[in-house]
């Protein structure tokens, strides 16, 4: 297992410590940087052909993919190609700490991530969906030491009832955060609207 180094988070008063059971495949160095995570050892390069990548590109610009958070009505879809793929309901931040508005981009995506107290640096021994940061990690603005992503929960009844209850970041169902995370890549765009 792959152990990133400690990121800070704009959550209730942890740090996100990332635990991910998958090597990342291709990643240059100002892709790490700016991603503020890097894997313990160095991933080898695979080669991928020039007609494979073309195709991609191609494939990607046709079908323009971009999370939309809505928080009046506290409810997340991802649009693609002009229609809207699942609408699903979301906890957002407090009044005091709320989430942030604007257009932003994916900046990563984790698999078990786990929690490291910023108070008494004491690390969350949980991961997966009973863990407070659920099963999946899509982390979306950098500020400072602070990062703000969306991610499941164990505590549903905050996202059922659409509560204002975090310190910023997006709390889904792990079922919804799952079907998110696969339909979503680093560099999506994320529209966080009022």
């Amino acid at each position: 297992m792959d152990s990133l180094r400690p990121v800070s988070l704009g959550c209730p008063g942890m740090r996100l410590k990332c635990v991910n059971r998958f090597a990342p495949a291709v990643f240059g160095a100002a892709a790490l940087a700016s991603a503020a995570w890097c894997p313990v050892a160095a991933s080898p390069q695979l080669q991928v052909p020039s007609s494979l990548i073309a195709s991609a590109r191609a494939s990607s610009e046709n079908t323009e993919t971009t999370i939309h958070l809505d928080l009046k009505q506290r409810r997340i879809s991802v649009i693609r190609a002009g229609q809207s793929i699942g609408r699903w309901p979301v906890a957002i931040g407090d009044p005091k700490t709320p989430t942030p508005t604007g257009v932003f981009r994916v900046e990563t995506k984790l698999v078990n991530p786990q929690y490291e107290s910023t108070k008494s640096g004491r690390v969350h021994p949980v991961t997966g969906p009973a863990s407070p940061l659920g099963h999946r990690w899509i982390g979306f603005l950098q500020q400072g030491p602070n990062q703000f992503g969306i991610h499941g929960t164990p505590w549903p009844h905050w996202v059922k009832i659409r509560a204002a209850v975090s310190n910023g970041c997006v709390r889904m169902l792990n079922a919804h955060v799952q079907k998110l995370y696969e339909l979503v890549e680093v560099g999506t765009p994320v529209r966080i609207t009022q």
